[in-house]
């Protein structure tokens, strides 16, 4: 069943279009003008709008035009009584899917419509197939561009396995969301949905109702049953990110449901049961919220049966520049220009520099280099000038020797062997030898 919306000042013709598309087994909503048709749409809610080109007011045009902005998924089809192909071609490039002089057939409408339907799920399936590629090849990309990434796949491989609940810690930015879906898919609930919820977006009662669902008349708005979250992902997983921002009230109830495994909706008495993994994130310290009463104890126990830590990406220095390579890639692709090397310099900068936004901040900054290059490679000129100070910065408190130094010292550590970490560092094991001996890394 799909929702749409018929927008015509002709009664008669709402009513004709009301009853075909309600009797193919559509739900219908019609508006008389564009302006009340715009009160009615919400992106997400309306699958396909047809709509009268001349009315009073916004025109079929501007509505178009403004329905393509707020959801460009939403399928519109024109109608019009005054056909002229001006008009269709105005229509196709403000992003119609079809264009319909009238008069028209109940049965064309409705064909007209399926097809409409059709385009759009294959739409949506295309831009779900490709974004699960691009998660997936940044994912993977993440998880071993290092030896410090590889033991820490490792680490979630085994942990996957089981049904305890897992708490990841680290700085915002490093990485725990596509290592709590990298979880999810290896173990035994990978065919089961993965649902993350950010703890920090909502208010409270909102957060307390997007988890745990409500039921009619429980709030202000609250016009009918609605499941949460928590009953969305049943025999999957559920990652919890940002979990030290959860207010007493949500904490409370989480902690009953990781107890029994039920709850009951905001507003309802009926308990319902859910088989769920609880995955909890965050980049504070829980045990220092515990000690200031912000964070309950009991629940921090329940909550961290299993700890894993991911690390900052300036204590992952060999993945800096493998990462960055990927981004590239992946904007050039969006942004459909050829992928440019990044120079020596660009290089140097991206590599000394601190990155307290983490992976999600290099992402951001190759982005805008990919956008703003206009030669044959990513220069320092590409790069934002918070970089070259941080670079500069370092610079100046530490000699080469030191930085390269400290460089040495971390790709040992995250390293396996003394090869891959010469690999690391693009020279070859004779060299990293030599220099091990020279800084006292031996």
């Amino acid at each position: 069943m799909a929702r749409i919306l018929v927008v015509d000042d002709d009664r008669n013709i709402r009513r004709m279009l009301g009853a075909t598309l309600e009797g193919a087994g559509h739900r219908v909503s019609e508006a008389d003008n564009a302006e009340r048709a715009l009160e009615l749409v919400a992106p997400g809610d309306t699958d396909v709008v047809l709509s009268d080109i001349r009315m009073a007011g916004m025109d079929g045009f501007g509505l178009l035009k403004t329905l393509k902005q707020k959801g460009p998924a939403v399928q519109v089809i024109m109608m019009t009584a005054y056909g002229s192909i001006p008009d269709a071609v105005e229509a196709m490039r403000f992003g119609a899917y079809d264009y319909l002089p009238k008069p028209f057939s109940a049965e064309h409408i409705r064909r007209v419509v399926s097809r409409a339907l059709e385009v759009k799920e294959l739409r949506a399936e295309n831009r779900r197939l490709k974004a699960e590629v691009e998660l997936l090849s940044e994912r993977e990309v993440f998880l071993t561009a290092s030896g410090a990434s590889r033991k820490l796949a490792e680490t979630a491989a085994q942990v996957a396995a089981s049904d305890a609940t897992i708490l990841l810690t680290g700085e915002s930015g490093t990485g725990k969301s596509m290592l709590s879906s990298y979880i999810h898919s290896k173990s035994p609930r990978k065919d089961g949905p993965f649902i993350q919820v950010a703890c920090t977006t909502l208010s409270e009662h909102l957060l307390e109702s997007e988890l745990f669902g409500h039921v009619r008349g429980a709030f202000t708005g609250a016009i009918k049953d609605k499941p949460g979250r928590l009953e969305a992902a049943a025999g999957g997983t559920v990652l919890l990110d940002e979990i030290g921002d959860l207010s007493p009230v949500v904490q409370s109830k989480l902690l009953y449901f990781l107890q029994e495994k039920t709850f009951e909706r905001v507003g309802g008495a009926a308990t319902i049961k859910v088989d769920v993994r609880i995955i909890a994130a965050t980049n504070q310290n829980l045990e220092q919220l515990v000690q200031q009463k912000r964070f309950r104890e009991d629940l921090y126990y329940r909550i961290n049966v299993i700890e894993i830590h991911v690390p900052a990406l300036r204590e992952r220095p060999a993945e800096i520049l493998r990462l960055a390579v990927h981004f590239i890639e992946r904007a050039a692709l969006r942004h459909k220009k050829n992928p440019l090397p990044l120079s020596a310099e660009a290089q140097k900068t991206l590599t000394t520099y601190a990155w307290p936004g983490n992976i999600r901040e290099l992402k951001n900054v190759v982005e805008r280099a990919v956008v703003l290059s206009r030669d044959d490679s990513i220069a320092l000129s590409d790069l934002p000038d918070r970089l070259l100070a941080g670079a500069r910065s370092s610079d100046q408190s530490q000699t080469l020797e030191e930085i390269e130094r400290r460089h040495i010292e971390l790709v040992l550590e995250q390293a396996v062997t003394l090869e891959e970490a010469a690999d690391m560092l693009g020279i070859n094991v004779a060299t990293l030898w030599r220099k091990r001996r020279k800084y006292g890394l031996d």
